[in-house]
């Protein structure tokens, strides 16, 4: 057997005395934040204030001009407002089985393999019927989605929010609700009846608790349709207060968090915009 003879590959350290290939330059901007795009966690699985106000202040420094994208394409240009209209829209030609085309070909993908330019971050349920792309006639790298069942905003989810508004430049956000929401129906269930489920369901559905006794009606009752309606408005409300990314974005005039809530059979969002 020929004896072994040591192959130059880049970064290569087992073979001392061989040079290592430099490696090529990185192609994406350095990020806004100290390090990496999510501000330091402390132990308890929640950033220090000192730290959320650094992390907000950066990103407020930017958000006047141009936040920086993770990747080589320019950012949308769209104001909140227009990447509203243009969310309407395409609800309105998904609702009336109106012809479109959305940013699915060969040539749409090529484009984004470089980067992306969403124009909307999308929070909504993990439910199989509400496909946001399809709900508003969106195609590849035209929304940022984060979802969980029931719509609900935990650390990770608002993690993937403050990127999507701070670094991607995202000048909307839509907390989707829709119709017989099961996670929703599950928290009424608790509240009414002190139901309990398997595994980490009823943990899942703690958050939306809040929401369901904000939305009693005087004699106590609460209808599923007022408690999905109030628990979209709650997480948008609170996404104006919990978070100082979105805070500074907000006051800056270039971030709008507005609720909403779509109709199964209909395929009709509505719209609230008065948080």
């Amino acid at each position: 057997m020929p004896p072994h003879t040591p192959r130059n590959r880049p970064g290569c350290t087992c073979h001392p005395g061989l040079p290592a290939a430099s490696s090529p330059p990185s192609p994406f901007p350095p990020s806004p934040f100290p390090s990496g795009p999510f501000p330091p966690r402390a132990a308890g699985g929640l950033a220090p204030r000192g730290l959320l106000a650094a992390t907000a202040g950066l990103v407020a420094g930017a958000l006047p001009g141009r936040p920086r994208a993770a990747g080589a394409m320019p950012q949308t240009s769209l104001t909140a407002q227009q990447a509203l209209e243009l969310m309407k829209q395409g609800n309105d030609q998904f609702r009336t089985d109106a012809p479109y085309r959305s940013a699915q070909g060969r040539e749409d993908r090529v484009k984004l393999a470089v980067g992306q330019a969403p124009f909307c971050v999308l929070v909504g349920c993990s439910d199989s019927r509400v496909s946001p792309e399809l709900l508003f006639g969106r195609g590849l790298g035209e929304l940022f989605i984060v979802r969980n069942a029931g719509n609900t905003v935990d650390t990770a989810a608002l993690g993937s929010i403050e990127y999507g508004v701070g670094v991607l430049g995202c000048p909307l956000v839509v907390v989707l609700g829709h119709e017989s929401c099961g996670a929703v129906a599950a928290a009424l269930e608790v509240v009414a009846r002190n139901a309990t489920f398997p595994g980490v369901i009823g943990e899942m559905v703690q958050p939306i608790i809040p929401a369901i006794l904000a939305a009693r009606a005087a004699d106590g009752t609460v209808g599923l349709d007022a408690a999905v309606e109030a628990n979209a408005r709650r997480v948008a409300a609170r996404l104006k207060t919990q978070s100082p990314v979105l805070q500074a974005a907000s006051h800056s005039g270039r971030l709008k968090i507005v609720a909403a809530r779509y109709d199964l059979d209909d395929g009709d969002v509505s719209w609230f915009e008065d948080l």
